[in-house]
């Protein structure tokens, strides 16, 4: 760590990056269009983007049930939400299932936070005068700007910060990631719970290694890293790849070493008390009645055999293997689909002081 904190070859190294991506990121999903669910269910990785979405709301409502639960008897059964690189408010619907007090969301692209906010009153309007949530949206580089400074009420704390497939940006440095912490520290209340999903650098390492190449993918993901850049180690911060999702992502990231984060975050008064592939956090949600009946409402998995299956007749030869005579159909995902979503992981911090 010493040397990090020193500058030593990493800092050096990151000069050559020294205004950031910050503003490609932005113009990336600024550019994005709100489509609409229609256009959605045309999407080749329609049932990923649901699969994730569920995977988000295990996630919230498991963090959510331990906030609640170990609130004392006589305080309000409410709690506050920070919701960091909130976007366009895709989980304003999954915080409305809950006793939210008041939300604050921050992206780092303005017209996403525009969207959100028509988003929560669409929301507001729909609730015909049952009490919803007060909230407040900023546009932000979280990584680079102290944002208690931007709410109606700076002292406000969070029993709940979530970080969704936004965390990665700012191991484009070590001053953003220290300045991402204090972001999520300072804004948290003890006890409170920091969480989120980012790709795991060892599966994107293990899968580099396995193609023998600094590019990895398939159908609907592709993960590349400049052939100049040097792996063998990859830099600690500033380990930069670009990072293509089918319709949804086509811009860069940096690899996030979890040792490294899970140190710094020990700095800051966070333990670390979760931390799973998707692929094994949906083996331990998935005999659950409550996420069962989730992940149908939310068409998390699609149906097999279909005659409208969304990839190629090869992508289901699990599915097929595991029909039987009793079964009509089975739920499953394209190989394709699963491999690009298996490269997150989903993690949890509780903040001790």
């Amino acid at each position: 760590m010493e040397n990090v904190e020193d500058g030593g070859p990493i800092g050096e190294k990151l000069q050559k990056t020294e205004n950031g991506i910050g503003n490609i990121v932005a113009s990336h999903y600024n550019k994005l269009e709100e489509k609409g669910i229609h256009h959605r269910k045309e999407s080749r990785i329609y049932y990923m983007r649901n699969f994730n979405n569920f995977i988000k709301s295990m996630l919230i409502q498991e963090y959510v049930d331990r906030i609640l639960n170990n609130k004392p008897e006589e305080e309000e059964k409410k709690f506050n939400v920070l919701d960091i690189g909130c976007g366009k408010g895709g989980d304003l619907l999954k915080w409305g299932k809950y006793p939210v007090k008041h939300m604050v969301g921050v992206d780092i692209a303005d017209t996403s936070i525009q969207q959100c906010k028509e988003r929560y009153n669409q929301y507001k309007s729909k609730q015909r005068g049952r009490p919803v949530f007060t909230s407040e949206f900023y546009a932000a580089d979280c990584t680079k700007t102290d944002i208690k400074n931007l709410y109606s009420e700076p002292d406000i704390k969070f029993d709940i910060v979530s970080c969704q497939f936004a965390f990665h940006y700012c191991f484009e440095s070590y001053s953003q990631a220290v300045t991402m912490l204090t972001n999520i520290t300072a804004n948290l209340k003890p006890g409170g719970f920091f969480v989120g999903t980012t790709p795991c650098a060892y599966e994107i390492m293990s899968r580099l290694k396995k193609n023998e190449s600094k590019e990895v993918g398939n159908s609907v993901y592709k993960i590349s890293f400049p052939e100049d850049c040097d792996l063998d180690p990859p830099a600690m911060f500033g380990a930069q790849y670009m990072f293509h999702l089918e319709g949804v992502v086509d811009c860069p990231e940096f690899l996030v070493y979890f040792p490294l984060f899970e140190e710094l975050a020990k700095k800051f008064g966070l333990l670390l008390v979760s931390r799973e592939r998707f692929g094994r956090y949906f083996d331990k949600k998935k005999t659950n009645p409550e996420a069962q009946n989730l992940m149908k409402r939310m068409s998390a998995l699609e149906a097999y055999p279909s005659d409208d299956l969304m990839g190629d007749k090869e992508q289901y030869s699990y599915p097929e293997s595991q029909l039987t005579d009793t079964m009509r159909t089975i739920g499953t995902m394209s190989i394709d689909e699963w491999e690009a979503l298996n490269v997150y992981t989903v993690f949890a911090f509780k903040k001790l002081f």
